[in-house]
């Protein structure tokens, strides 16, 4: 359990973001506290080898922009995955171009003699991986940003507003449209695999 914000061993993420435009090194606090986050958020967008490059260049330019950092119209972490996103934005070939290869990947053939239920789970499994890939890769640049942060970086609506300085209505219709494009692309699985009930 973390400690609350502005007792003596936790200081408030926009308090640094206050102190730091005096003492830079204050900044060191966020990074320590944030970058994980930050960095699971972007390599499950973009892969590992981008990632320690777009973590990093988030914080720089939260770095540079801290003067601007306004706590009245959110929190600090939230800002960060709103600069991580904008960041991405330049980044989106590559994202796309590694959910269409992943739903190009051949599904594996099960061994001989493995029990006909787990067969049939990991066919359907890989099925369904690749066509989620597929629809993933086919959504529009802020419907996939809504989902993913909601996916990797486990924001509520409210958060994702302000991470992307939309209205939180915005964001849960773009959800709702989401989740029944991916919902209608993987309700028939199984009968595109040519599974059956028997």
């Amino acid at each position: 359990m973390t400690a609350p914000p502005n007792t003596p061993g936790r200081l408030d993420d926009a308090v640094l973001i206050e102190q730091s435009r005096h003492r830079p090194e204050s900044f060191a606090t966020l990074y320590d506290r944030h970058f994980g986050d930050i960095y699971r958020y972007v390599a499950a967008r973009v892969g590992p080898q981008a990632a320690d490059d777009l973590a990093s260049e988030t914080f720089l330019v939260a770095f540079r922009k801290r003067h601007s950092f306004d706590p009245h119209r959110g929190a600090v972490r939230h800002w960060l995955y709103g600069i991580a996103t904008n960041l991405l934005a330049d980044h989106r070939r590559s994202e796309t171009r590694r959910l269409e290869a992943l739903a190009r990947v051949p599904m594996d053939n099960p061994a001989e003699g493995e029990h006909a239920d787990r067969v049939a789970a990991q066919v359907t499994a890989a099925g369904a991986q690749r066509r989620l890939a597929t629809e993933l890769s086919r959504l529009p640049d802020g419907e996939r940003d809504v989902l993913l942060l909601v996916a990797y970086g486990d924001l509520s609506y409210e958060e994702i507003a302000q991470a992307l300085d939309i209205p939180s209505g915005t964001v849960a219709s773009r959800l709702n449209r989401v989740r029944r494009r991916l919902r209608a692309a993987l309700g028939d699985i199984t009968a595109e695999l040519g599974g059956s009930d028997e």
